[in-house]
């Protein structure tokens, strides 16, 4: 029986894509980088911000920290004005939690913007842990933060899901040992998810509740 589901954010919860794209584009033509196109941010994104600027500026090693930090203060900062949650998406969080569910969220974007993103669209389901990117954990692959989040939910392996929609969700589902459900409706296609190892697909939220609840 599933008693937690441990949720990936950028691309799962939320399609934040919009706006990473216009403050990573308003960071690099700060230090006059080339912009990136929208699909260019959509492969960036996955690995923590500090990869995500690596990847956007390429070459210029010596701009790679002054982006980042512009970055990181500025989406912090910024009012996810592009940011929505996918269709279906509240009536089902909704539903896991009136089936005693409980709800976490385990991201790599830095805890601050992470924070801010949370309380202006997920506040209202109550998820019980919010991790975003901090000193006190590695980013995902690395399942430390699953493991602290499993601890403090205090539900064993068996009895949780991890949801994802891209690589890294399934490396560390894999690396902590549990289950995982790869979303289709995010930033990565099934065949690119598939390299990884992911066996296990869902097309929608209802499918996905389907899945959780069955």
């Amino acid at each position: 029986m599933i008693k937690a589901v441990i949720f990936d954010l950028d691309g799962t919860l939320l399609n934040t894509l919009g706006d990473i794209c216009s403050v990573l584009n308003e960071s690099l033509e700060k230090f006059n980088l080339p912009k990136v196109t929208f699909n260019d941010a959509k492969r960036f994104i996955g690995n923590g911000a500090k990869v995500l600027i690596e990847r956007a500026v390429g070459d210029r090693i010596d701009m790679r920290q002054k982006v980042y930090n512009y970055y990181i203060e500025r989406f912090a900062k910024c009012n996810n004005e592009f940011t929505e949650l996918y269709h279906g998406e509240e009536k089902v969080l909704t539903a896991l939690k009136d089936a005693g569910i409980k709800l976490a969220l385990i991201t790599n974007k830095p805890q601050d913007a992470t924070d801010a993103v949370y309380v202006k669209f997920l506040a209202k389901f109550g998820f019980s842990e919010v991790l975003g990117q901090t000193e006190y954990y590695p980013l995902k692959p690395n399942p430390a933060s699953t493991f602290e989040v499993l601890s403090r939910l205090g539900v064993e392996k068996t009895e949780c899901v991890f949801v994802g929609d891209g690589e890294t969700d399934v490396e560390t589902a894999k690396a902590a040992g549990i289950r995982c459900i790869s979303v289709l409706w995010g930033y990565r296609s099934r065949e690119q998810l598939e390299v990884v190892g992911a066996d296990e697909f869902c097309e929608n939220f209802n499918e996905l509740a389907n899945r959780i609840l069955s």
